[in-house]
Parts: C-alpha cells; sequence; structure tokens
C-alpha cells in the first residue's frame, strides 16, 4: 500500500477507498487515510479525511462510531470556518441528519440529549439559511419512535410543509420515510402508493430502491399482492445481500419468509450473515433482526422442526428452539432499553406485535429453491384398536375403503392399506373381505405382489364369486407381462379369457368380471405390440391387428350395460385410449389425437376426470408434433384442471412445465413464468429441486428475462445453475442458463459477473460442432468486458471472437469485432496507430465481403460497410486531440472527412432503407466542414439533409432530429460565412 504524500493522492485513495464493499476492512482504510492526512498539514484534507471516515462508519454495521469524527468536524468548523470549502461545508451540515438518527438508533444516549440536539441542529441550520424540512424530519423521526403520535402528526405535516432545499434527503429516501409512516398508522394501500415513484425507477439513491422493496413486503402480502411480493423480495433481496449497512432491511426480507412458508430460504438468509447476530454497533437494526430471528424460528418449532440445527451466533451449534428463546431474549432486552430510555412502552409493543405475527400464506412460491422443511418422523403408531373412542373401527375402514374402490377414487390403494393394518392376520373377517385385502395388496407390491393375486383368487372362488377370482388371475397375468413376461401371461390370460366368456354365457358371473378379464387380455397384448415395434414387419403388423381386435372386445361387451357403474365407463374409455395409442404406433396422429380425445372425455362424463389427465397430455404431445401450439395449449390446462388436487407433485410439476414451453413458445412470456413458476413449486415439494426443479428455473429464468425483470430473473437462474448439470440437464440447458444469466447482469450494470458467465458459457460451447453460439458468446463475453473497464481482456475476448467469425464465414461480426477492438485500443496503451490499423482492417474485410456477396447478403454487408466508414471517422476525429502539431489535427479531420463522405456515398446507394444512415453521416461530414473551416460545405451538406426529408412524415422522431440539427448547421455556417466576410 502507496504511502500518501500530497493532497491528490490522498483524494485518489479516499475515492477507491469509497468504492470498496462495506464494512470493517473500508472503515479501517478510512483510519489509515485519517492518519495519512494529517501528516500533510493541510486542514481541507484532514476534513476530507473525517467526512470520509464518518460515511463509512455510517454505512457500516459500526454506525455508533461516527459520533467522534463528527465531533471532531464541528469543533474544526467553530474554530476555522473558512477551511471548509463549499462542499465540505454543505457535507457537514448534511450529515446532522446522521447524527440525530444515529443517536436514536443507541439506547445509551439520553432522550433529552437527542432533544437537544435537535434544538442544535434547528439553530444551525436557521443561521445557514436551510429550510426546516430536514429538521421536521428528524423531529418526526423522535416522535414516531418513542411513540408520541399527536407530536409525529403534527411533526410530519410540517415536514412536508417546509420547502425542499439542499439539506432535504432525497426524494426516494423521503418517500421511504413516509410509507413507513403509513404503513405503521395502518393505511398499506397509502405507503405503496408513495412509494411508487422509487418502486418504479423514477427516484433512486444508494440505499434506494432497496429498502422500500424491503419495507414494500408486509404490506403487499397483507393486501394479497402477492405476485409483486414475491418479485419484490427476489430484486429487493439481490441489492440489499451485499451492504453490510442494511441490516434493518435484510431483516424484512427474513419476515417475508416466515409469514410465506419460506422457512428454508429464511434459514439460508440467516446463514449468509453470521455477523448480524452480533454486531453491536447499530442496536435498533439489531433488535429488528432479532425479532425476526424469533418469529422464523418460533415457525419452526410450531411445524415440528424445533429440535433442527439452523445458523445461529457462532461459538456454539444451535436448535430452532434454542435459537428462538436466545433471540426472543436479546430482542425483549434491546426492547426494554428503547422503552426505558424514551419513558414509553412503543418500541416493546412493536417488536412484541412483530415476533408474535402469523403466516399470511401457507405457502408462496418463489421460483428460486426453497423446499420446506420436513419434521422429524414421528414414530409408528399401533394399529387402532376397533373400540378406541374417537378412531375408526375396522368396519368403518372397511366401508371407506369399498367406497373410494368401487368409485375408482384416488388413495384407494391407501385406504385398503389401513384396512389391512386394522385387520391384523383377517381372523374373523369374510372369505370376500380377505380376498379384498389380499388383492389391493397384490396391486400396491406390483410383481412381488403375484402370490398375493393367487391367494385372492383362491379367496375369490372360497366366496362364491369365480368370475372375481378369474379378474384376479388375469391382473396377475398382466403384471406378469409388464414385467417382461409377455408370452406367458399371453398364454395364462387366453386360457382365463376361454373361461371367463363360458361362464358369462352360463351366467355364472357378471359383465363386470368378464370385462376385467377381457381387458386384461387386451392390456397384455399391447404390452406386446410395444415389444413387436422395436423389430417391425410383419410380426408388428400382426400383433396391431390382434390387440385392436382383443381392445375392441371391451367396448362391444360393456356399452349398454354399465347403467352408473363407473368401472365399466371406465373400462370403455380405457379402451379407446388403447386404439388411440395403436393409432399413433401406426402413423395416424390424427386419429389418434381424436381417440384420445373420445377417450378423456369419457373419463370426465364418467365423473373420472384424474384418470383424463394422461390423455390430455397425450393430446398435448400430438398437437406439438403437428405445430398446433393453441391445441397443445388447450389439452395441457385440461389435463391441470381434470387432475385438480389429485396428480402427485411431480406428475403436477411436469404438466406446468409443458405449459409453461408451449406458452413461451405462444409468446406468452408473462402467463409462463407463472406455470414455469409453479413447476418449479411443485419439483422441490416431490424432492426433484436438483433435476426436474432446476430445469424448470431455468425455463422460468428466461421467461422473467424476456419480460425485462432482470433482478428476478437473475435470482432465479442462479439458484437453477447451483443444480443443473451437464451430465443431468444437458450441456445446452447449462449454456442457455449461463447465456440468459450474463444478460440480465449486463443489464443490471454488473458487467464484470456477465463477462464471467458469457465466458463460462462459451468455454462449455466450444466443444459443439456448430461453433455459432461458441462465437456469440465470446463476442458478448467481450463487450461485457470492455463495459466493466477490462480493455486487455476484452481485446483478447474479441480477438477470439473475430476467428471465430472469420472461420464461420460471418463478415458482419467479423468487421464489429475489428471496430470494438479498435475502439478499445484508442482509449489504451496501443493508441491511435493500433486503432486506425483495426478500423483500416474492418473496412477491408468488409469490402471483400461485399465484392463476392448477392442479394439481401449484399445489402447488410453495403450497410456494415457504411457504418465502418462511418465509424473510421469519428475514431480518426477523436484521435486528433492526440496529435501535438495543428496540422497533423488538420490533417486527422481531413481524414475523418473523406470516410464520413465514403459512409454518405454508401448509405445513398442503399436507396430508402439507407436513408436515415445517410442524413446521419451527411450531419456527422457537415460538421466536420464546420471544424476545417468551410462553412459552404457545411451549408451544403445541412441542405442535402433538408432535400433528402422534403415531404417526409412530420410524426417520425429521426426525421424531426435531422431536420432541427440540419437547421442548426445552416445557422452555425451563416455565422461562420459572415465571420470570414468580416
Amino acid at each position: 500500500m502507496s504511502e500518501i504524500t500530497d493532497f491528490d493522492a490522498l483524494r485518489r485513495a479516499l475515492a477507491e477507498n469509497s468504492e470498496e464493499p462495506e464494512g470493517p476492512a473500508r472503515n479501517a482504510r478510512a483510519e489509515q487515510l485519517l492518519a495519512e492526512a494529517e501528516k500533510l498539514n493541510i486542514p481541507l484534507a484532514v476534513i476530507e479525511a473525517l467526512g470520509h471516515q464518518l460515511k463509512v462508519y455510517n454505512y457500516s454495521s459500526e454506525k455508533d462510531r461516527m459520533f467522534v469524527p463528527f465531533a471532531r468536524l464541528l469543533r474544526m468548523w467553530d474554530e476555522r470556518p473558512e477551511d471548509f470549502d463549499e462542499y465540505e461545508t454543505h457535507s457537514l451540515h448534511w450529515v446532522f441528519k446522521w447524527m440525530s438518527a444515529g443517536m436514536l438508533d443507541q439506547p445509551h444516549i439520553p432522550l433529552a440529549s437527542i432533544e437537544k440536539w435537535l434544538g442544535e441542529m434547528e439553530h444551525r441550520y436557521r443561521l445557514a439559511g436551510h429550510s426546516e424540512r430536514a429538521v421536521r424530519s428528524a423531529e418526526f423521526s423522535v416522535a414516531a419512535h418513542i411513540g408520541d403520535l399527536a407530536r409525529a402528526e403534527r411533526a410530519y405535516a410540517a415536514w412536508l410543509a417546509a420547502d425542499r432545499d439542499a439539506m432535504a434527503d432525497c426524494h426516494a429516501c423521503e418517500l421511504h420515510g413516509q410509507g413507513v409512516w403509513q404503513v405503521r398508522c395502518g393505511r398499506d394501500a397509502e405507503a405503496l402508493r408513495l412509494w411508487r415513484p422509487v418502486l418504479e425507477g423514477e427516484f433512486a439513491c444508494a440505499h434506494e430502491p432497496h429498502t422500500v422493496l424491503a419495507s414494500s413486503l408486509a404490506p403487499l402480502l397483507r393486501l394479497g399482492r402477492l405476485e409483486e411480493a414475491r418479485a419484490h423480495h427476489l430484486r429487493g433481496f439481490r441489492l440489499v445481500r451485499p451492504m453490510e449497512s442494511m441490516r434493518g432491511a435484510y431483516a424484512d426480507h427474513v419476515e417475508f419468509c416466515a409469514l410465506t412458508g419460506n422457512e428454508a430460504r429464511g434459514l439460508e438468509l440467516l446463514a449468509e450473515r453470521p455477523a448480524y447476530f452480533t454486531d453491536t454497533g447499530h442496536p435498533r437494526s439489531r433488535l429488528d433482526f432479532m425479532a425476526v430471528v424469533t418469529l422464523l424460528m418460533d415457525r419452526l418449532t410450531e411445524l415440528g422442526l424445533g429440535a433442527q440445527r439452523v445458523p445461529g451466533p457462532s461459538g456454539r451449534t444451535w436448535t430452532a428452539r434454542e435459537l428462538a428463546a436466545h433471540a426472543r431474549a436479546e430482542a425483549t432486552d434491546l426492547a426494554e432499553r428503547f422503552d426505558r430510555r424514551n419513558g414509553t412502552s412503543a418500541v416493546g409493543d412493536r417488536t412484541r406485535a412483530r415476533m408474535a405475527q402469523r403466516p399470511l400464506e401457507e405457502r408462496l412460491p418463489l421460483g428460486v429453491r426453497t423446499v420446506r422443511p420436513a419434521p422429524a418422523p414421528a414414530p409408528p403408531a399401533a394399529a387402532p384398536a376397533a373400540d378406541v373412542p374417537g378412531e375408526p373401527g375396522l368396519p368403518a375402514l372397511l366401508a371407506e375403503a369399498r367406497r373410494l374402490s368401487e368409485s375408482l377414487r384416488p388413495h384407494a390403494l391407501q385406504a385398503w392399506a389401513a384396512v389391512a393394518r386394522a385387520a391384523g392376520d383377517g381372523a374373523g373377517l369374510e372369505p370376500r373381505d380377505r380376498a379384498e385385502i389380499a388383492e389391493h395388496e397384490a396391486m400396491a407390491r406390483g410383481p412381488e405382489g403375484l402370490p398375493l393375486f393367487e391367494r385372492a383368487a383362491a379367496l375369490y372362488a372360497e366366496a362364491g364369486d369365480p368370475g372375481e377370482a378369474l379378474a384376479a388371475r388375469a391382473r396377475a397375468a398382466y403384471i406378469r407381462a409388464l414385467a417382461g413376461e409377455v408370452d406367458a401371461a399371453l398364454a395364462t390370460v387366453t386360457e382365463l379369457y376361454d373361461e371367463v366368456l363360458a361362464l358369462y354365457a352360463d351366467e355364472g358371473t357378471g359383465v363386470r368380471q368378464t370385462a376385467s378379464v377381457v381387458m386384461s387380455r387386451a392390456r397384455v397384448l399391447m404390452r406386446r405390440v410395444h415389444e413387436a415395434a422395436a423389430g417391425g414387419g410383419r410380426d408388428a403388423e400382426r400383433a396391431v391387428a390382434e390387440a385392436e381386435a382383443a381392445v375392441r372386445e371391451v367396448p362391444a361387451l360393456v356399452e349398454g350395460c354399465g347403467g352408473d357403474d363407473v368401472r365399466l365407463a371406465a373400462r370403455a374409455a380405457e379402451a379407446r385410449a388403447m386404439l388411440a395409442e395403436l393409432a399413433a404406433l401406426t402413423g395416424d396422429a390424427e386419429r389418434a389425437a381424436a381417440l384420445f380425445r373420445r377417450s378423456a372425455d369419457a373419463y370426465v362424463a364418467a365423473g373420472l376426470p384424474w384418470f383424463a389427465v394422461e390423455y390430455e397430455v397425450q393430446v398435448a404431445a400430438l398437437a406439438h408434433q403437428a405445430g398446433d401450439l393453441a391445441g397443445a395449449e388447450h389439452a395441457l390446462r385440461a389435463a391441470l384442471e381434470h387432475g385438480g388436487p389429485y396428480v402427485e407433485p411431480v406428475g403436477r410439476a411436469q404438466l406446468h412445465l409443458q405449459l409453461a414451453e408451449v406458452l413461451g413458445g405462444r409468446d406468452a412470456p408473462g402467463e409462463a413464468a407463472e406455470h414455469a413458476l409453479q413447476a418449479a413449486h411443485w419439483a422441490d415439494e416431490a424432492g426433484e429441486s436438483g433435476s426436474l426443479g432446476a430445469w424448470a428455473r431455468q425455463q422460468l429464468g428466461g421467461f422473467l428475462l424476456r419480460r425485462g425483470r432482470y433482478a428476478e430473473a437473475a435470482e432465479v437462474l442462479e439458484s437453477a445453475l447451483a443444480d443443473l448439470s451437464a451430465e443431468t440437464h444437458g450441456d445446452g440447458v447449462v449454456v442457455q442458463a449461463r447465456w440468459w444469466l450474463g444478460d440480465c447482469l449486463g443489464e443490471l450494470g454488473e458487467h464484470r459477473a456477465a463477462a464471467e458467465e458469457r465466458l463460462k458459457a462459451a468455454d462449455l460451447a466450444r466443444h459443439w460442432p456448430e461453433q455459432q453460439d461458441h462465437a456469440t458468446l465470446a463476442h458478448l463475453a467481450a463487450e461485457s468486458l470492455g463495459n466493466a473497464g477490462l480493455a486487455a481482456e476484452a481485446d483478447r475476448a474479441y480477438a477470439r471472437a473475430g476467428e471465430l467469425w472469420r472461420a464461420l464465414g460471418n463478415a458482419p461480426f467479423l468487421v464489429r469485432s475489428l471496430r470494438a477492438r479498435a475502439w478499445l485500443a484508442l482509449g489504451g496503451e496501443s493508441g491511435a496507430a493500433d486503432a486506425r490499423a483495426l478500423m483500416a482492417e474492418a473496412i477491408r474485410e468488409c469490402e471483400t465481403a461485399l465484392a463476392a456477396a448477392e442479394g439481401a447478403d449484399r445489402e447488410e454487408l453495403a450497410a456494415e460497410l457504411g457504418g465502418t466508414h462511418r465509424q473510421c471517422a469519428e475514431l480518426l476525429a477523436r484521435s486528433a486531440s492526440e496529435e501535438a502539431e495543428d496540422a497533423a489535427i488538420r490533417a486527422a479531420f481531413e481524414a475523418a472527412l473523406e470516410q464520413m463522405t465514403r459512409a454518405v456515398s454508401v448509405f445513398a446507394g442503399l436507396g430508402a432503407a439507407g436513408l436515415h444512415s445517410r442524413t446521419g453521416a451527411e450531419l456527422g461530414a457537415g460538421w466536420l466542414e464546420a471544424d476545417l473551416g468551410r462553412p459552404a460545405g457545411a451549408a451544403a451538406r445541412a441542405r442535402a439533409v433538408l432535400a433528402a426529408y422534403e415531404g417526409a412524415n412530420d410524426g417520425d422522431e429521426t426525421v424531426l432530429a435531422r431536420r432541427e440539427e440540419a437547421a442548426q448547421m445552416l445557422e452555425a455556417a451563416r455565422e461562420g460565412e459572415d465571420a470570414e466576410r468580416d
């Protein structure tokens, strides 16, 4: 670290330290710089170093240390005000407000001292000629803090009535304070109205919209404006995260998580800032933080997670229950200290109310990975005895299970499992009861349950139901086919099929049992179709024909026989779906889609909409393949509607994600983002965060980017990239996520980070056979590096992009990379000579490509050549300032005029398509003529522009701007001509 030897070096060091991140390191450097300033023996140097120290203390966790440098500054002002320049005089009075708020935030400073300080502030502002607006704002803060509502209202009105002047807080900060008061008074909607200009970017400062976004979270939740609340959390937390001084706003985001079922994200936030538990320099924000920690830990304990390990103060491990007790004690103690100082209970009342809040949403999906913590599993409970009061007995369980299975309701298997647990060994049950228990257990076990099907069949026979016994064995045959034993299964089910038909003909069984066997045979034959399809040929054709004949027997048997029997209606609907599947396998997509729709409609008509989901998805897939995005959208919406709460979380995630992709393809990114958000949420619920959830988040980030919601998109994409991998999701997905993230970061002004993402994406893409994406990413990375001020790195990236563009034969982008390098060279060490050489190379490359081009490519390259000539002219003119001799400067301007004239000629050759570019170049040439002392030439250029736009649309902004500039040029030319005559 170099020693400070003069005032300019000190100022540079102070400016550099101001750009460092908030925190102890920056504060320590400010203290070193003050010591260096004192060695210079220049009063203003010490004043500036003290002001810098005060500023960095204020914007850190060590706010309590700013009183000492301020007291010294004030003493220096009182002793020698002439040592302060205009800026430092303004700064001294400005930070009076910081002292007022700073005292209020320190409970050890007596209220009387704060009131005395308010009087001192008012007196000094009056002497300096400042408005009392800042004074009344400070008085309002004191009154509101201690709970003197009448005085607060008076001060609030006086604050707003006083004139704004140089001492007033910026508009953004003032609106934040005013909105917070409206929230305190129960007027959430009014607060959000006041905050709107800050939220929309009309007003901003170093800490806004950071705090407004944080303060808006709870009001938005209370008003039910959940989409805005989610957006403000994602956007606002990104702003607050790197700023150590914003513990209060950080606490608002933790509170938001506790109130919206995002407890896991709340824990992640606590883990990111361990120092917030113990930093004591700002007691007021520490109180806010410990209050919301209490709220979050209480919520976890309420969810049965009191024993879960959680982030907490360093030095020991914490459970949620332990940290809740610790944080409550800390918050209560701090609140009592403030209340003792203030002589009221206002701070304690607000703190207790904050800790006692109830969740405002059971679960608000955020898009980022936030899986709800699961409570510890309860010890297994013994099967309830039939006579335990309040517990359903075996007869009731049996009746409920039969009701669910008879009506084909979801969760029937779980109901039968409850029956099995309650029945124990089944002693005392009728054979049919035991048969149904065994068969449903067999269904739940899959291939492992085959012996249970046989046992169920024997019990059905014992119960006098031979048809149901055959049906149970037929279902076992289908399970065997699913396990790969298709031939054996077919042999078995064919025998059962013959038996049941004979039995049905003799009226020994009913249509339901017969249909069950016929359907099992059809299902087994469908499995054989899938096996034969791989081989193709005559075997496949024969398998399809046999399966179709078997499937058609099902509706022929059941239609018209079922009445209100939903099982028979389901058989007919399933048969249509099988026919649809066969149509799809044989290439008749249109017929397949129609049959899948009929199947879905039949399930819905039978009151079984959850069975329709699978077939609506099939319709959607076929529509998508046919390019019918509207049809795919309609089918997927129907699937979500029919599935309702019955679809498992992973299925809901898949449906929402498919619909999001379709809506994205239909240019509806807003609704697509909503469905991608739901997909991410349900994937998390299903435990698929790292696979399906990551894919959904990647899509969500892309849709948010398309909507211009860059901060939210960046948060979501960063969350997705934590799980995305080339092995699981494919490197194309990872490249796209990093590409999108780079775009977001660039829009947010985080150019270095944008370059890192684009370079990582380019590194993955460099192995692809097609190098277009690699070249584009290298070019974009170069742009980001240039915007980040990393000229040498940007030049290397542009050079690499240029090599790739050359290999791809993409002359326009090769030329652009050369032009970009030329501008970088002009501002770098290599200077004007290299810059001119690179721009000349860009012109040669463009001319060579243009000579060989045809059609539309020729027009594009001509426009590129015109633009390159114009940029060359601008570069030559700008580089002239580096020349020492007037003659060299004039020569550079002459060369620039020649290039600009060439640009005019090239653009003129493009006709109407190049009109605006031509007139822009014409005006550029005119100003060069003027700089060269040729007013007549400048006037001629101006008149050429006006002639080009004669009769043009007066509503065109470009036309209006060019006419205005041409008129200015004509006026300047006349003045120049008059001067020449004089």
